[in-house]
């Protein structure tokens, strides 16, 4: 039964049952939040609006490898089941398309009138069932867009009212890594609440941590329990025995001087003559965020627009400047996606690019694995004097 509102504080554990976990939706929605959870829509999991507990892919998860990916029912009702599907929360707040302005022409010229593009609803969003590895993508991506000279206005309007509803993994994919990258299986922080489920025998039930004042205030609106030592023990047991189930390892150890002494490595021609610059692997990432602009003008010439999309830098136009492209083989531009991610990100905005969540490998239709690509760079690399020598080490 819930307890009073100013008992519960930041950092509190609580019990959450199963029948009790349509109540968290309940309240998410009558605060105002538009509650974003997983769904099953065309053979995957995607992130969609929810009302219910029912929309939730309750009882499956997913089989993945390099290039494969598949829905199979599980032999329980677990409602966080899967691991993470094509899509990511960077769509909600990085959108695939928005626009920058609008303008018309006046007997002056011309004018603006709308500075960027509203969401035809403005309410809050909640982003419930934030796996680790994407709750960290977040905070990089608030990196990118918040925490510097410049912060982008769509971005920061919409993250600044996000409630995030984390849940710590118990299941993880043949394409997971990011235990080897600290970034998962369980939350550290930017979350307000952070579940863990537990199947039981004969119990099935959430351990919720308390992130923020406001996670405070919406658990206590809520049946909630406290929570014993022996159920935190038992949580930690299931995230524990996810990240035994990783089936990637990626070795951080030196790795930014490893890729900037390798530019001219043979291993970039080798896994060139595979990819297929399908951009496959930056659309379902979740940090990237690369984009061009376009200018369109309606046939009567009075009203213009510029609208920004997702773009990638596997195509050869992201690259063009005056008199052509600087990027024009496959082996150069997988060679700056994967130094963009492991090394000079780094540089940029003091983290690594990549949380292991393996969707790259998973949607590569030849299978690429980053990890793979990244141990075969360590071999052979030259001396940082023979890098020196070649000009492929200044600066780093």
């Amino acid at each position: 039964m819930a307890t009073n509102e100013k008992t519960l504080r930041v950092g509190d554990r609580v019990v959450v049952q199963r029948e009790d976990l349509q109540q968290l939706l309940n309240v998410l929605n009558s605060e105002g939040y538009r509650t974003v959870g997983p769904t099953l829509r065309d053979h995957a999991v995607v992130y969609a609006e929810v009302s219910t507990v029912d929309e939730l892919p309750i009882g499956w998860t997913e089989e993945q490898a390099g290039g494969a990916y598949r829905l199979k029912p599980r032999d329980d009702d677990a409602v966080f089941g899967y691991t993470v599907g094509p899509q990511s929360w960077k769509r909600f707040l990085h959108p695939p398309v928005a626009r920058l302005w609008r303008s018309r022409r006046t007997d002056n010229g011309f004018e603006i009138v709308a500075e960027s593009d509203p969401d035809e609803d403005d309410s809050p969003f909640a982003f419930f069932g934030v796996r680790p590895c994407e709750l960290h993508a977040i905070l990089i991506q608030d990196r990118v867009f918040l925490q510097n000279q410049f912060q982008d206005p769509i971005y920061k309007s919409r993250r600044n009212k996000v409630f995030i509803v984390a849940v710590n993994c118990g299941q993880a994919a043949e394409t997971c890594f990011c235990s080897s990258l600290g970034t998962g299986p369980s939350v550290s922080d930017g979350y307000d609440l952070a579940m863990t489920e537990v199947l039981g025998t004969d119990r099935h039930w959430f351990l919720v941590e308390i992130g923020t004042e406001q996670g405070a205030h919406v658990v206590a609106q809520i049946p909630h329990g406290a929570a014993s030592s022996e159920d935190v023990e038992t949580a930690q047991a299931v995230v524990a025995a996810a990240a035994g189930q990783m089936g990637r390892f990626l070795d951080t150890t030196d790795l930014k001087d490893v890729l900037y002494r390798s530019y001219e490595h043979p291993r970039w021609e080798a896994v060139a003559s595979r990819c297929l610059s399908c951009a496959n692997c930056t659309m379902v990432c979740p940090t990237c965020f690369c984009t061009t602009i376009e200018d369109v003008t309606d046939l009567s010439g009075n009203q213009a627009e510029r609208i920004r999309r997702w773009d990638s830098c596997f195509s050869i136009e992201f690259s063009y400047m005056h008199g052509g492209s600087i990027r024009v083989s496959g082996r150069s531009r997988y060679r700056q996606w994967m130094t963009h991610k492991l090394a000079t990100w780094v540089d940029q905005f003091g983290v690594l690019g990549c949380v292991g969540c393996g969707r790259c490998i998973t949607w590569c239709p030849v299978g690429i694995d980053i990890t793979e690509e990244a141990r075969a760079i360590r071999k052979n690399i030259p001396s940082r004097a023979e890098a020196s020598e070649e000009g492929v080490y200044a600066n780093n």
